[in-house]
Order: structure tokens, then sequence, then C-alpha cells
């Protein structure tokens, strides 16, 4: 609690004051009286003994508030108190409608607006600006015909001169307890604000981010330590500067946006001295002003030239000997995946290979490395190689060469990735490895007795691969041998919860890496899980990452990833339309993921081919089950307007 002292003219004050205290316990640290000519330095004396809140009346209030910063409460004259005094002094004057002055300092007193009518008389307000005015004032009451005069030492010993009846305007109880009550509430309320305004000061003392405040015309108030640490030598000598003059490569176009609060914020990178910076502004609102900014900031993190990655060879696709990721690592919150990460499990305890199968971007990768970390060759290397693109010569060398895989993952996992792209050369090759432990007919010597774990994936189903086989373009033999431990990884637009998932992570992952600090809204969590995802996860990283990168506000929401969505996947495209084996959306039977297409770039219905809108309409229709309301939503109009779409076109549900 603050500390509140009364200060009063007279003793009778301070009587009052006292009976008040014995009835209920004010915080009233400090009463006493004083000299109206002495009441600046008294206050003074009192603000430096620590007083928070000063009580006191009339003038003495008003010179307090004029030469100190202290918060002032005035003892006002109530409602009541006023009636009592009118009501005397109708009593007193005994005439109709009697004119009577009210003489003193204008906040000495209550609204006084409807005394004439309620009790029949002629009120006239008589207030000074200053101690000196206040015989003016009186002695104006009493040329204008005053029958009675109410107010203090002064308007009372005019009208003694005069010879008219006062009525001297002593503060009773119910105003001293007004008082009291209205410095307890300030108290209460800077008391709040101390402890708000010292809980920003610690969390700013000790932020992990530099943060700058500014005024409403960009001059820069207060910086916290962070800041000082980032901007160097120059970090002390801020304050009083225009943000301009420190962040000389801030958008000046976007800061007075901000400024007059006609942006929510704006983001970007630049440079703080000779650091580099990622900085978010937003604006300070007060109501419906804008009182300021604050920049937040931190450093970017840069890749010295020891943590650059060595240049890999072209040729060589040979891509590391270490499995790095586990189960656990590969989210796994759908039913589906459950089931994959289960068989998966089974698989590692067998020496036999496996064949994993699904659509570009999945988990194919990472469950070849989980298997190999839990199995039996888990001691041994891991070596994962791409065989597309490549003649049947630099596969032969690539797998059975003097330096090739088969050499490199003895005792470990080799993994092939795209293995129906093989010739048919190193096919044979690979089936004397895993079926008799051995390499190619020419390094048959060298490579007897090898033991290597084979998986294998591809984007051709088994099923896919056995029509490949039997139509000449795949060892039959060889096919057979990964019929056994076939595992399919499900695309994502299978796993909503794992989808969920994935964006928060990959959000997470790209504001860390990029030093964003973004959120997604319901509506864009709602129109990225609605997207079909073609590419999977490899698809979904690039365009968060993207999407990270480039969104110029701090919410991520429908609007920003449609507009991304149409700009990179425009539904028109063969990559939008087509799955990863090849075949057509429309064959796949569900028509869900075209659907979801349109919903992610948010077609626009108004193009003028008719058959082309009809045909969106009946496909989002049947993808959200016939609601009305979710298709609506996914083609970006309103309830109404589908409706009467689909009065126009026939369509009944």
């Amino acid at each position: 609690m603050g500390k509140i002292v009364l200060l009063v003219p007279r003793e009778e004050m301070l009587y009052l004051a006292h009976n008040i205290l014995q009835e209920k316990k004010y915080a009233i640290a400090q009463m006493r009286v004083i000299q109206t000519e002495n009441t600046v330095v008294e206050a003074r004396n009192s603000i430096a003994a620590g007083a928070d809140i000063i009580i006191a009346r009339g003038l003495q209030a008003s010179l307090i508030k004029q030469y100190t910063d202290v918060p002032v409460v005035e003892i006002v004259a109530t409602a009541q108190e006023m009636a009592l005094l009118v009501v005397k002094a109708r009593q007193i004057v005994k005439k109709a409608r009697p004119i009577i002055a009210v003489v003193g300092f204008r906040n000495m007193f209550c609204d006084m607006t409807y005394f004439e009518t309620i009790y029949d008389i002629k009120l006239r307000t008589y207030f000074a600006a200053n101690g000196s005015g206040l015989k003016e004032k009186a002695m104006e009451a009493v040329e204008d015909g005053a029958d009675l005069m109410i107010g203090g030492d002064i308007a009372v010993e005019t009208a003694k001169e005069a010879d008219i009846p006062s009525l001297f305007l002593s503060i009773t109880e119910d105003s001293l307890r007004t008082a009291f009550s209205m410095a307890e509430s300030l108290d209460f309320a800077m008391g709040a604000e101390k402890r708000s305004n010292a809980q920003i000061e610690t969390l700013l003392d000790y932020s992990f981010n530099g943060v700058v405040n500014m005024n409403r015309k960009g001059v820069i108030t207060t910086v916290n330590p962070v800041m000082r640490d980032i901007l160097g030598a120059d970090g002390e000598q801020v304050a009083g500067r225009h943000i301009t003059q420190v962040f000389s490569d801030i958008d000046r176009d976007k800061l007075s946006q901000v400024l007059e609060g006609k942006e929510e914020s704006y983001s970007s990178f630049m440079r703080a001295g000779t650091t580099s910076i990622f900085a978010i502004l937003a604006p300070v609102r007060v109501g419906n002003e804008t009182e300021g900014a604050i920049l937040t900031c931190h450093k970017v993190k840069q890749q010295s030239r020891g943590e650059r990655r060595p240049e890999r060879d072209g040729a060589n696709r040979v891509q590391g000997l270490i499995a790095r990721r586990s189960f656990s690592s590969i989210r796994q919150e759908s039913g589906a995946m459950k089931e994959c990460v289960h068989l998966a499990r089974l698989y590692s305890q067998s020496e036999q290979p496996v064949l994993l199968y699904g659509e570009t971007g999945t988990e194919r990768r990472a469950l070849a490395e989980s298997i190999h970390n839990t199995g039996i060759c888990s001691e041994g290397p891991f070596l994962a190689l791409s065989c597309a693109g490549l003649t049947w010569e630099e596969q032969e060398e690539m797998l059975f060469g003097s330096k090739g895989a088969v050499f490199l993952a003895e005792g470990g996992t080799l993994y092939l990735e795209d293995v129906e792209t093989l010739s048919l050369k190193s096919q044979y090759g690979l089936y004397q490895l895993i079926r008799y432990k051995t390499g190619s007919s020419r390094d048959f010597a060298r490579t007897m007795g090898f033991h290597n774990r084979v998986i294998a994936s591809s984007t051709l189903s088994p099923e896919g691969l056995g029509n490949l086989a039997f139509s000449g373009g795949f060892r039959q033999d060889l096919y057979y041998l990964f019929t056994g431990l076939v595992l399919r990884v499900p695309p994502l637009r299978e796993r909503p919860e794992d989808l969920e998932q994935a964006i928060r992570d990959i959000v997470k992952e790209a504001c860390d890496q990029y030093s964003r600090y973004h959120v997604v809204t319901q509506g864009g969590m709602q129109c990225l899980k609605s997207y079909p995802w073609q590419g999977n996860l490899l698809q979904l990283e690039t365009f968060l990452k993207r999407l990270v990168l480039t969104a110029e506000k701090r919410s991520i929401d429908e609007i920003l990833v449609r507009k991304l969505l149409r700009e990179l996947f425009p539904p028109s495209s063969a990559q939008a339309r087509m799955m990863p084996d090849g075949q057509g959306m429309e064959s796949q039977g569900s028509g869900r993921e075209d659907t979801a297409a349109l919903c992610g770039a948010a077609l626009n219905l108004r193009e003028p081919v008719a058959c082309e809108e009809e045909r969106q309409i009946r496909l989002a229709l049947a993808a959200q089950g016939g609601s009305r309301e979710r298709t609506a939503a996914c083609l970006g109009i309103s309830k109404a307007t589908l409706w009467r779409k689909m009065k126009k076109y026939n369509i009944e549900l």
C-alpha cells in the first residue's frame, strides 16, 4: 500500500478525520493542518517523506496539483451537504425565491445544476481562479444583490461587512469519507499499475529478445538490456533518437502504417549496428488509439565457414553411413501410422529384405533408418542409395564396384530407393546378394559370405511392381523376394492426426530456423488440413517453410494459406491433379483429393465455364458428405450462393 497524507487548513477538519478513522481504519499515514501560503512547501516535504497520494481541499488542492506531480484527491462538498446549507439558507432569509450566492473555488463543490428547481431559489456561483480573487468574487455577489452568501472565511467576512447573512462552508464527515474512499481506490489502482509495470520491467530485463519501445512519432523511449547488448557501444545513447536512425534499413512505409495503426505488425530481417537480426514491429494500442509501437528482435544465427557441409559429388549417390532416426521420431498419432510402425518393428527383427512402398514424400527413409537402428544390424553401417537416373554401368559400379555399396555396407543395412529403376543386370546382382550372400558373377569371389540387410523402397505398390515383373521390366525372382515383408507407408491425407501435428512441428521448427514468431489460426489450420498434399511431408515441409519465411503478419490465416497454395500449386497444373504413381486423381474413386485441392486453392466459382463450376460443386459435395455448410466453406462461398448454384445446375442431395 502507498502512503496517503491529509493536508487541511482547519483544526476541526482534523477532528472530523479522527472520528472517521475510529469507525473505519483507512490507510491514512499522516494528517496535519497547513497554512495556504505554505501549501506547496508542505506538500513537497510530504512527498520527500514518501507520500504517494495527498488529500486536500480548495485552493490548497489546486496549488498542490499545479506545483507537484503527486496525485491529489480533492475534498468536495457533497450534494447532501450543499442541500442542507441551502435549506438552512431559506430558513434564514424567509423570502420567496431568495438569491443564494456560493463563493469559493470550483473544485470545492458538487454539481448544483438542479438546485434552483428543487429548492425554489436563485442560485448564483462565484468561483475564483486563485486566493486573491476570492474577495473580488464575494464583492461581486454583494453587488448582484445576494440575499445570503455561502463560502469560506473571506466570503463570510465580506457578507458581514455588507450586512447580509452568511453560512460557513465547512467539510463534513461525509465529504471526508468520500475523499478517503477515493484515495484508497486510487492507491489500489496505482499499486496494481506499479506491480504490472514491475512485472513488465522484469520481463524486459530478463527477456532473451531485444526490445525497443517508441512513441507514436517513432522516437525511442526505452530499450532493454538485451537490445543494448545487440546495439553494442551505441546501445546507451539510443533513447530520444528516431527509430530510423538506429535501424537504417527498416521499411519507412511499413513503420508509418504500424505507428498509425493501419497495420497489425511488420517483420523483416535487418541490421542493428553490425549484427543481423530478425525484428517484429507491433503497435501499442490503448482503446482505439495507437500510442506508439514496440520492436522486438533477436540475433540471426549465421552459419560459419567451418560449419558448412562439404560439397557432395553429384555422381556419388551414397548418402551416409549412419541412420539417425528411430521409431519415436516418426509421427504416429493416427491409427494407420501406428499400424505401420508396429509392422516395421516386427520386420526389424528379421534378416529378410523389406519393401517399403508409398507416395513421394512419405516417411519411407525414416522407417528404413528406424528398422536398421532397432534390428539385428544396428551395429553396422546404414547406407542409402538412389537407383534412379543412372546407367546400368553406373549402377553396377555403385553397388558392386571395388568401393561399392555392398562392401561399404558389410554387416549393416543397404537401403535402395526407387528399386524398380535398377537395370536387369543390377537386379540380378541384388538377387544374388539377398539370396546367396554374394554379389555379381564378376565379384563372386570377393563378395562371398557378405551379410547385408536389404531394404528397398518404391512408389509402386506390390501389384504395380508385379505388373512390371510379369511384363519383363523387373526380375520375377527378385520380385518374389520382396513380397514377404511388405510395408505400405500411408500418405498424410489418410492420417489427419499426424498431419495436424506435422503442421505444428514444422511451423515451430521454421520459426526457430528463421527467427520468426507466427501462429496458425484455426481457419489456417483447417485449410492446411483440407489440402491433399500429394507430395506428403516433403511438399508440406517446403510449403510451410516458404509460408513462415514470407508471412508479413504474426497470424497465419486461411487467406494467407490459400493465396500461397494458389500461387505454388494451381489446380490446373499436372502436379496438383496427378497422384505420385502417375494415375489421375479421378481414378482413385473418391474424388476427395481433387476436391481438397480445389478447396486449398480457393477456386473462384465466378468463372464463366458453367460445366467446370458444376463439376467442382458436385465434387465438393461428395467429398464433404453432402454437408452444405462444409462444402460452402471449402469452396470459399456462402451457403446462400451454394444453394442458388445447386438450384441452377439441378443438383440434389
